[in-house]
């Protein structure tokens, strides 16, 4: 009885000790890869085919306004096969720019994916091997929890900046400002070369 009451005990022990040496961490895995300098590279490229996706859909309402406007003009004047060959192209430039919408959502998405999954898999890898190193048994994304204890849990936020190649100045507010102050200039481009 002694021996079993011993086992027992020792087994208790054994299990203290082994909850005493987890050790939980935390990193903000989303600031991680918007700000990691492949994420920058990757948002010029989708901004780039979301502007030539943009032109195009522009051309495309152009040319429906255009013959639209036509359309309403001269119908009256028009033999009604003329009338109906008319309806039946505005017709198929509607269903065209509809189509064009469909495909270019689902082209960017795709693009998008192919775009960030290296960094997502590049910021895991870190991540990962920065756990291991620390003899970590579980990595929590910080921007999903609701609480943190610091002292019970090693931020590795820091350490996997420095080993992404993230500046220390750089942040979400100044990426975030940067998108902003781009987009607006870029709004302001076309306005200022119609005057």
């Amino acid at each position: 009885m002694k021996k079993i009451f011993l086992i027992a005990a020792a087994a208790s022990l054994f299990s203290l000790a082994a909850t005493a040496q987890t050790k939980f961490a935390h990193v903000n895995f989303g600031e991680l890869v918007q700000l990691m300098p492949e994420a920058d590279s990757a948002m010029v490229q989708l901004e780039a085919a979301n502007k030539e996706a943009q032109e195009t859909y522009s051309s495309m309402v152009a040319e429906f306004q255009s013959k639209y406007d036509q359309f309403n003009q001269k119908q009256e004047s028009w033999t009604p096969a003329v009338r109906e060959s008319k309806q039946r192209e505005l017709a198929e430039i509607q269903n065209r720019i509809q189509e064009f919408e469909q495909a270019i959502q689902q082209d960017m998405n795709q693009l998008q994916n192919t775009l960030m999954a290296p960094i997502y898999q590049k910021a895991q890898d870190v991540v990962k091997n920065l756990a291991k190193e620390k003899g970590v048994i579980y990595v929590y994304d910080a921007s999903t929890l609701l609480y943190v204890d610091a002292a019970q849990s090693i931020d590795l936020t820091p350490e996997a900046r420095t080993a992404l190649n993230i500046p220390a100045d750089k942040t979400l507010e100044s990426v975030m400002a940067a998108r902003q102050a781009a987009a607006q200039a870029q709004q302001a481009a076309p306005a200022g070369a119609q005057q």
